[in-house]
Formats: C-alpha cells, structure tokens, sequence
C-alpha cells in the first residue's frame, strides 16, 4: 500500500537500502515528516555546492526519467572516500568521480528507492578546471549520468550501449538547458 505523502510517516524503517554504500546512512530512525523524494548527505565535501539546486536538479531529472514517485540519496564525499568505495566495488584503487547503486531487487513493494547516486566533489572540481565549466556544470553532469546508471544503462557494456546512455545525457542536458537549470 502506498504511502500518502500528505501524512507524516511515524515509524521505525531504514531511511537507505541495507546493502547500500552508504552505511553510515542506514541507521533506523524514527521520522515524522513525509518521505523525501531527494536526500542528499555531505561527508566533509562539497560545501561550495547549493543542496537546493543540486535537490532541485535531481527532482527534475527524475520527473524527465518518469521516476517522479522514486526517492533517490545523493551523496557529496572527497577524494579519499571515493577511492575507497571505488576499491571495494568496482575493484579500481582511484578516486572516479561518480558511482551509481541501485537498490535492491528484493526490497519491498511499496519501497520507492532507486538507488544511491555518489560523487566526489573534489575529482568534479578538477574535471570542471579542465573541462573549463563551472563546479555547478561538472555536479549537474555527474548526477545526469549516475541517475541514468541507475536507470539501468551502462557505457561499460558495449558501444552500442554507451551511445544510447550518452544519447539519454545528452537528451537529460538539453531539457535541464530549456528550463533553465544547466547552462553549457
């Protein structure tokens, strides 16, 4: 049964998926607001970056993808943070800039997460130097391409599959310029 998103939720549940990354984020709680469509942590990073308009843009971006009943947790680490979830799940030892984790399949049915979206603002800080953007471009593209991960696309599949994501960007970019959310 779907939650009404009217009425406050008053009781105990995990805010994240229990396999989720984000660990430091799966502690029961008890919450008396509605469900949050858009949770964003910062671990020691990314204080230069506006939560509502990074919020705003995944709003959007998950009304474009028709997901606007999903919730989605963001996350903004560093560098070392980074490097050390990449290590543990993609067994790459370097910082990369934007990891995807879906939820799990066997969450249960009125379970709306999509998954967890993490960048490491100091790499999206150094790619916007030489990309020559701003810090708000390089997030706005970062959390495009690992909400379209969490869509279910991957670039890392085959090339027939990393044109069709880079299409979905692209398209994601375009409608995030029309409304006034990204400038490229």
């Amino acid at each position: 049964m779907a939650h009404n998103l009217n009425e406050p939720i008053a009781s105990y549940q995990p805010i994240y998926n229990v396999r989720s990354p984000l660990w430091f984020a799966t502690v029961e709680r008890k919450r008396y607001s509605p469900a949050m469509p858009v949770e964003l942590i910062r671990r020691a990073a990314g204080r230069k970056i506006s939560s509502r308009r990074l919020k705003q843009i995944a709003l959007v971006l998950l009304r474009l993808a028709k997901r606007e009943d999903a919730e989605l947790s963001l996350a903004l680490i560093g560098n070392a943070e980074m490097r050390k979830l990449n290590a543990r799940y993609r067994h790459k030892d370097y910082p990369t800039d934007v990891l995807s984790f879906p939820s799990a399949k066997n969450l249960p049915a009125e379970a709306r997460l999509l998954g967890d979206v993490i960048i490491s603002v100091d790499k999206a800080a150094e790619q916007a130097k030489e990309r020559r953007r701003t810090l708000d471009q390089e997030m706005a593209t970062l959390l495009i391409h690992g909400i379209v991960h969490l869509l279910g696309y991957d670039h890392e599949r085959s090339a027939k599959d990393a044109r069709i994501m880079t299409r979905m960007e692209k398209k994601m970019a375009r409608q995030l310029c029309d409304l006034g959310l990204l400038k490229v």
